[in-house]
């Protein structure tokens, strides 16, 4: 997701950064200065650019400096549980991304190793999926893209499409597709069928019921349907939902109504951690399915995967044939130029690990998370996610509001970002945002030993809020929104603030970081 940033007006610029600092008159660094030390520069001495390009050059020593002294300022990605994004890779597969950086992934004829690396990649992983591959079936395909986002696009594009093309065949209205799924979806959903002009169907959450409920889903279903949306893994919770109860139910009442995937997180988690669980191409209904490369694929940011059963449910007039730098590409995509590194790291990761090393490594994350779930039970906490393997490896957890404290959620996770620790706070979906939990990630990083750390500091966190009287509790959550990160300018241009067309808009969802 890439944010808007607002342009400032000349006024805001000239605007001092502290009131009174228009009287101190500082004296200007001397032009000709030359120094060994970059804080010894006039550089050093002025401020960064920021809104303007500069009119000369600095020293490459200079900018690499200035900029890393900026970037300190961000927090630690191991220490950020917010994000399901990969923090960690290892050495070897760094150095291969790195002697890649220059590669423009879509130049097939430059790079014709690269996009055969893509190919073996969604060749794996549509297996994974367990794509139909007997003799009788016609080949399966997928893209790479830069992130399940686009992936979604993708798929959401194909289904509309599709079905576009069948209510023409028929002499029938295409003006008016809907889309079902479950209000906790990610924003890129509500993205995806704001871009395309779809409807949204939710089946909205209840206080015991974070998924989606199948019989729900199944009889919001008309002829306008294009399809259904169902999650494996979550955002809030990491739950999996019940795919093939959908799919039953379509089945069983004969409806043609095709269902999409959202394996973002899931994907590379419940096949190797829980292959029992029947949820992919196994299913009649599932025709596509998307998957993140960079959350549990233990890819860097930003790669992404979509999968199609066969080529019906990818509509031709939506392939582009391109004849690119001196070769015949087809192409479906929203992007085009891309760098190559990413693609290039997640075959490495599945050549280097294998089955065996993916399954290892996710069932270790989801011993973790299950040893952290009983550990915040004993804190009194109430674990809201699922463990053994039955969702994602991660913890969603609230206070238990017998205990009547006087502190909230939000109250905790800002006692642990002091320690440097990223727990987000949020509240539930629409129809239940009154609940309020927080969501700890175990990624691959995340070791016991990282994990009993950071118990340790919630353990600290809930004795400092307990000792704090109830004034002191209201000082602090003032201080908090007006003076942290929390309570600084907003980055949202005015003219796009108090929105009313997202769920957001409409409930104040808030989404989950992921």
């Amino acid at each position: 997701m890439v944010h808007l940033a607002t342009i400032p007006k000349d006024s805001d610029i000239s605007k001092p950064l502290v009131d009174g600092l228009q009287g101190v008159q500082l004296e200007q660094p001397s032009e000709d200065e030359i120094t060994t030390s970059v804080y010894g520069s006039r550089f050093a001495g002025e401020d960064l650019p920021k809104h303007e390009m500069p009119e000369k050059e600095m020293p490459k020593e200079v900018a690499y400096k200035m900029i890393k002294d900026e970037l300190s300022l961000d927090g630690n990605p191991m220490l950020n549980l917010a994000s399901f994004v990969t923090t960690y890779m290892e050495d070897e597969v760094e150095k291969l991304m790195a002697e890649s950086l220059a590669k423009n992934f879509i130049d097939y004829e430059e790079y014709p190793q690269t996009a055969e690396l893509q190919n073996r990649c969604v060749s794996m992983i549509g297996r994974m999926f367990n794509i139909p591959t007997h003799d009788e079936a016609e080949p399966a395909m997928g893209t790479s893209c830069i992130g399940s986002s686009e992936a979604i696009m993708l798929g959401t594009l194909a289904m509309k499409k599709r079905w576009q093309n069948k209510r023409k065949a028929a002499g029938k209205p295409y003006d008016k597709p809907n889309i079902v799924m479950n209000s906790a979806v990610q924003v890129c959903w509500e993205k995806a069928a704001r871009y395309f002009e779809v409807e949204e169907k939710y089946v909205y959450c209840t206080p015991d019921r974070y998924v989606i409920d199948p019989e729900e889903a199944v009889k919001l279903i008309d002829e306008n349907t294009i399809g259904i949306c169902a999650i494996v893994g979550t955002t809030y919770t990491g739950e999996y939902e019940d795919v093939k109860a959908i799919n039953d139910l379509l089945v069983e009442k004969d409806i043609d109504c095709p269902i999409h995937v959202d394996a973002a997180s899931g994907g590379f988690v419940a096949p190797f951690v829980n292959p029992d669980l029947v949820w992919d191409f196994r299913l009649e209904k599932v025709i596509s399915i998307n998957v993140s490369g960079h959350k549990y694929g233990l890819v860097y940011p930003g790669v992404g995967w979509v999968v199609w059963r066969a080529p019906e449910y990818l509509p031709k007039e939506l392939v582009f044939n391109i004849n690119y730098l001196g070769a015949d590409q087809a192409s479906f995509t929203l992007n085009f130029s891309k760098g190559a590194s990413q693609v290039i790291a997640q075959y490495y990761q599945m050549i280097r690990l294998g089955k065996h090393g993916y399954k290892a490594i996710m069932m270790n994350l989801t011993r973790t998370a299950d040893y952290l779930a009983t550990c915040l039970t004993q804190l009194g906490f109430i674990i809201m996610s699922k463990g053994k393997g039955n969702g994602l490896p991660l913890v969603a957890f609230r206070l238990d509001p017998k205990k009547k404290v006087k502190y909230d959620e939000f109250a905790v996770a800002h006692q642990l970002r002091e320690r440097g620790w990223v727990v987000p706070a949020y509240t539930m979906a629409p129809h239940c945002e009154k609940l309020k939990l927080m969501r700890v990630v175990v990624r691959e990083d995340f070791s016991k030993a990282r994990c009993d750390s950071l118990l340790q500091d919630i353990e600290l966190a809930l004795e400092t809020l307990g000792k704090m009287s109830q004034e002191k509790l209201d000082e602090h959550s003032h201080h908090v929104k007006k003076n942290t990160h929390l309570g600084k300018k907003s980055n949202t241009h005015g003219h796009y603030k108090n929105e009313k067309h997202s769920l957001q808009g409409k409930h104040d969802k808030s989404h989950p970081i992921c």
